[in-house]
């Protein structure tokens, strides 16, 4: 586990250095009691002083030192960039409807399952109360019958109709 970690502080140290010798450490004035210190004379941040000192520079050229085929090179480069913009502006926007297309056509088939699902349900529903209702019938009719023969009477009624009011319902057989 030592050996490891050694290892592994070692291994950020080296990975570390050159990050830690590009910075260079800033050194604070230690102001004593009594002692003011004096601005530091320099340019403005944002100023046009400031900008030159960094290399920086936002004003064009006078028209007269410019160059005509960096101009133009200039303006063609700047009307490649705006053609690939509009197009990936107009891909985007044929993407987006697309997909809302594509989501709508989604939900509107989601939507349809979802009534035939609970269609499906309540024609299941439907049956099994048919279904169980014949049967209640049917075991009532066995019953009376069985009530009827040990009576010794001569029975003649008919067992219960296997028609229901339930459309697309017949019973087992």
């Amino acid at each position: 586990m030592t050996r490891f970690t050694l290892a592994a502080v070692a291994a950020l140290l080296l990975a570390a250095a050159p990050v830690v010798a590009g910075t260079t450490l800033t050194q604070v004035p230690v102001k004593t009691p009594g002692q003011t210190t004096a601005p530091v004379a320099g340019p403005t941040p944002g100023s046009d002083a400031w900008l030159r000192q960094r290399g920086e520079s936002y004003r064009a050229a006078p028209e007269a030192q410019q160059d005509p085929a960096e101009v133009a090179e200039t303006i063609r480069l700047n009307a490649e960039i705006a053609a690939r913009n509009n197009a990936a502006e107009r891909r985007e926007v044929e993407g987006t409807a697309a997909w809302q297309a594509e989501d709508t056509r989604w939900r509107a088939e989601v939507a349809r399952l979802e009534t035939q699902r609970a269609q499906w349900e309540a024609d299941t529903a439907a049956a099994e109360a048919a279904r169980l209702r014949y049967e209640r019938d049917r075991a009532a009719w066995a019953a009376e019958m069985a009530a009827c023969e040990r009576s010794g009477r001569v029975c003649l009624t008919t067992a219960p109709s296997t028609e229901t009011k339930t459309p697309g319902y017949s019973p087992p057989r």
